[in-house]
């Protein structure tokens, strides 16, 4: 049976949309959701046997409960998630707007976890399956304006790597995506942010509030490469817990790691004082 992927977030000029197409032109069936299904017509035009455009609001249970079962219906069963949706609330941590934080927890970490929850029992009773959850370098470190979009996707990773420990004896792939900076709508349509009102933030994290960002559209990566990528890594047996997309990506978590490295050698002589 030919593996169906479905894959959230995949409006035209995304990161979604860069894999969705590269599952359907390797021959692989393709759920490919958005909440506004004009937003991928153009991908699955092509592809009228292996491609179900379906309306998902990663929000909604009543949504989630809907595009499962399209899925299934349309083709018998789901063998790769992909929890891509998402969007970045940015703001200082003293003026963010609670609203504001907890409505990017429930797309960014909450709708995802419903998404597993509703694939995993298919899987667990086929022993076999893939979830792909996009995180962010911001998972390993972050700056002004961006703490609390990080923190959802930390925790988004840290949920992934307990779900793998479960799931790694059922034959059940789980594979934390962490992307650099990619040619994509995540730098203007895909931000939000609060207020500006705090004078004393205006050279840190008002510099990168929505209001003064400047999609440049000159980021390196490639969304139309990531798909390729992503299906060659879970195609192998040794696939990794983590993987990191983009040259921008790998060096700036080796520089993370290297430097938190350091300061744990440094301050080792505190730290290991506490025993008994």
């Amino acid at each position: 049976m030919n593996k169906t992927w479905l894959i959230t977030g995949c409006s035209e000029g995304g990161l979604g949309a860069g894999i969705a197409k590269a599952v359907l032109r390797r021959g692989y069936n393709a759920v490919v959701t958005a909440r506004d299904l004009g937003k991928v017509q153009s991908i699955v035009k092509d592809y009228p046997d292996t491609a179900l455009a379906v309306a998902l609001d990663v929000t909604k249970p009543d949504s989630i409960a809907q595009a499962v079962d399209a899925a299934r219906a349309r083709f018998g069963q789901i063998d790769v998630l992909v929890n891509n949706a998402g969007y970045c609330y940015r703001s200082s941590v003293e003026e963010a707007d609670r609203g504001g934080v907890d409505a990017m927890y429930e797309t960014n970490f909450f709708g995802p976890v419903a998404l597993i929850q509703a694939v995993l029992p298919e899987m667990r009773a086929r022993h076999s399956g893939a979830i792909v959850n996009i995180s962010s370098i911001g998972a390993v470190r972050t700056g002004a304006a961006s703490g609390y979009y990080a923190s959802t996707k930390a925790a988004l990773e840290l949920m992934s790597e307990g779900l793998a420990a479960e799931c790694r004896p059922l034959g059940i792939k789980v594979l934390i995506v962490e992307p650099g900076a990619f040619r994509t709508h995540f730098y203007d349509s895909s931000l939000k942010g609060a207020a500006l009102t705090i004078g004393d933030y205006q050279d840190t994290a008002w510099k990168r509030s929505p209001q003064n960002a400047v999609n440049q559209r000159n980021q390196p990566g490639d969304p139309d490469k990531a798909g390729d990528v992503l299906i060659d890594v879970l195609e192998r047996d040794d696939a990794p817990q983590r993987l990191l997309l983009g040259n921008d990506a790998v060096k700036a978590v080796r520089a993370t790691l290297e430097g938190r490295l350091r300061e744990l050698e440094a301050w080792k002589e505190y730290s290991v004082r506490t025993d008994m």
